[in-house]
């Protein structure tokens, strides 16, 4: 009863912090923020925070698999995050958000080649609604359910960003499986940290003059999506660590409706009741997921 009431917990804490840590990344790239910069002063801060929980783990004794499966999570989850915040500068956060429901649907995939995780018909009938709500949700824009739309630069980040996350997701459950969750925690700050540094300069970002245009009115946009990013991360590892990867996915799609919700309030974007229809059905598929795992 505990452990349940405990991942009740860590799943609503996630649900909110995502969407609201987007909130954040889309108001610091739209100041003209380099979404790169964004995307490695998140991972810094958290690599920082992070030395105070390292201080008492025994790296040496850790295994081969962890440190394997940390770097490729470490280079997955920066150009995931990466691509994500690029997306967020072009595309509404109402759209992107409920794109976001096919993660679990490539989680579900990728965790069958790799964790041996099989969905059940249950699950291949919640993946079923999570792509037949996205209809509801892709028709509010111009191209609506077509090639098109996957031309438009913020849906190609987003789909990157959804494919290296959910891809990204599944080495976090082994990581953990070798460790812990707080080690698995700590190693995501720090490698993230390390190849978003990395990135900035592939894309040859002009680190110090991007850096000029971080204010002191900005650090508290900064502080707070810190706060967003390692509570959803934190949040995720535990509920990695309690359920199949696949089904975690699904659940954490319930932050659909706070996508939508935001969107609305805070950019005010329009089309929301045909979004929030949407969005429930793809839900409702997550639950499913769920429900007869």
């Amino acid at each position: 009863m505990i452990q349940l009431l405990l991942t009740s917990i860590a799943v609503a804490l996630r649900v909110i912090s995502n969407p609201l840590g987007n909130v954040f990344q889309k108001q610091l790239t739209a100041k003209d923020h380099h979404p790169l910069l964004v995307n490695f002063v998140t991972y810094f801060l958290l690599a920082l925070f992070c030395i105070f929980l390292a201080v008492n783990v025994n790296w040496t004794e850790l295994p081969q698999d962890f440190w394997f499966y940390s770097i490729l999570g470490g280079i997955t989850g920066a150009l995931g995050n990466g691509f994500l915040v690029k997306a967020l500068l072009k595309g509404d956060l109402s759209v992107l958000g409920p794109i976001n429901s096919y993660k679990s649907v490539i989680g579900i995939v990728v965790g069958i080649f790799l964790l041996g995780e099989i969905p059940n018909i249950w699950g291949v009938l919640g993946m079923a609604l999570i792509i037949y709500g996205s209809y509801y949700v892709l028709g509010t824009t111009d191209e609506k359910f077509s090639w098109a739309l996957l031309k438009k630069p913020e849906i190609k980040y987003r789909v990157w960003a959804m494919i290296l996350s959910a891809t990204e997701a599944v080495f976090i459950k082994k990581i953990i499986l070798v460790s812990s969750t707080q080690i698995a925690f700590i190693s995501w700050c720090w490698l993230g940290a390390v190849f978003s540094f990395l990135i900035l300069f592939a894309f040859r970002v002009e680190v110090k003059h991007e850096f000029r245009k971080i204010i002191p009115k900005d650090f508290q946009k900064y502080v707070l999506l810190v706060i967003c990013i390692g509570t959803m991360q934190f949040t995720t590892n535990y509920v990695f660590d309690k359920m199949p990867v696949g089904y975690a996915l699904s659940l954490f799609q319930l932050s659909i409706i706070v996508s939508v919700v935001l969107g609305y309030r805070i950019f005010k974007e329009q089309n929301i009741k045909k979004k929030l229809i949407g969005s429930v059905i793809m839900i409702v598929g997550s639950i499913i997921i769920i429900m007869f795992k």
